[in-house]
């Protein structure tokens, strides 16, 4: 691979005008250690997709892409869902990027194993999925639920991934084939 990928990092966004201004530096620092790494493209961005928020997030998504070229946003009419804001996202990267990462704003996933996706892509892997090795900080309800799910669609024999999040790597042949 001669050229550097370009990597857009999708962002769903919903009433996060409080983690924003936490997570938006952490993202914007990872990007520029990636690019300073030489793995990845200066042409590469963080996209933030607004998903109807009833709060500032929008607003601090306008400034921040008027303070650095390598923030870019996104506003949904309205609330469509965390999904369909992360189908938004990846839809509008698509034909701009080699490579997205989709990762939930609140910072609950570590944002350091981009490092790794990259790697992995970098060594031919099409999709990388990041995967939790625990589920401390989730409620006993939500962990309940999320492994009876995995559990469920083993048992109904799809092919999952257990524990994986919206946390993952597609790279554009993958996306361009279907595989998101």
């Amino acid at each position: 691979m001669s050229a550097k990928p370009i990597l857009w990092i999708v962002i769903p966004c919903y009433n996060e005008e409080q983690v924003l201004p936490i997570t938006a530096p952490l993202f914007r620092k990872k990007i520029m250690d990636l690019i300073q790494a030489e793995k990845i493209s200066d042409r590469s961005r963080v996209l933030f997709v607004n998903d109807g928020s009833r709060d500032r997030t929008w607003e601090i998504i306008c400034d921040l892409a008027a303070e650095d070229q390598h923030f870019l946003g996104i506003c949904q009419s309205r609330n469509r869902g965390h999904q369909n804001a992360v189908l938004a996202g990846l839809m509008e990267a698509k034909d701009r990027c080699d490579i997205t990462i989709s990762i939930d704003c609140d910072g609950q996933d570590d944002i350091n194993a981009m490092d790794a996706m990259v790697e992995e892509y970098l060594k031919g892997a099409e999709v990388v999925y990041g995967v939790r090795s625990k589920r401390d900080s989730d409620t006993f309800f939500k962990r309940f639920t999320a492994e009876t799910f995995y559990k469920l669609m083993k048992t109904l024999g799809a092919e999952v991934v257990f524990n994986h999040a919206d946390y993952r790597l597609i790279s554009e042949g993958a996306a361009a084939s279907g595989g998101f």
